[in-house]
């Protein structure tokens, strides 16, 4: 084994175990297909999860519904672009509503509209996560992914936009022409 080689299997010094090549086999870089096992295959128990772990599991739907509400008035009340978001999407839906847009044209805007709001709430869910594991330290791999998630929200909100310009944009100047 030559030096390259041995520096390739060894991981900083450590030596990495290797599978033995079976004796059929024709070189050590293309080893033979092993024989399918005859083992019988253990059904999987669909039962409760286990949720030892979790620190508060709902026990009612409806209280899944008021958690779910409580994220959302959270990101309401606490992120200025959620409220930007929410606000310019409503702009676009009621401008589709007077415009006389079609029921499938203003799904699709509010359709986008979710998805931005969607990525923003997930933004919000992964910025406390990463604040709360690094606390008021600075972390490169924690700058990374709030910029990631943001970068996230923009993708979906200029795609939005997009979407809702080339949907509205046309009625839209054809109503001022008219008015003109």
């Amino acid at each position: 084994m030559d030096d390259f080689e041995l520096q390739s299997r060894t991981n900083f010094g450590k030596s990495i175990p290797q599978e033995p090549s079976p004796p059929h086999s024709s070189s050590p870089d293309c080893p033979m297909p092993q024989p399918i096992s005859t083992e019988p295959i253990t059904p999987v128990k669909f039962g409760k999860p286990n949720r030892d772990l979790a620190w508060k599991v709902a026990p009612s739907l409806i209280l899944s519904f008021e958690y779910a509400w409580a994220g959302i008035a959270y990101a309401f009340f606490t992120q200025r672009n959620f409220r930007v978001h929410l606000l310019v999407g409503s702009l676009a839906i009621a401008l589709s509503l007077y415009l006389g847009l079609s029921r499938v044209e203003i799904a699709v805007i509010g359709l986008t509209i979710g998805a931005v709001l969607t990525m923003e709430l997930l933004n919000t869910a992964l910025e406390s996560v990463v604040d709360l594991t690094v606390k008021q330290s600075f972390h490169e791999l924690a700058k990374t992914a709030k910029d990631c998630a943001a970068g996230a929200v923009l993708i979906s909100a200029l795609a939005a936009v997009l979407v809702a310009g080339s949907l509205l944009l046309p009625p839209l100047t054809e109503r001022l022409q008219t008015l003109w």
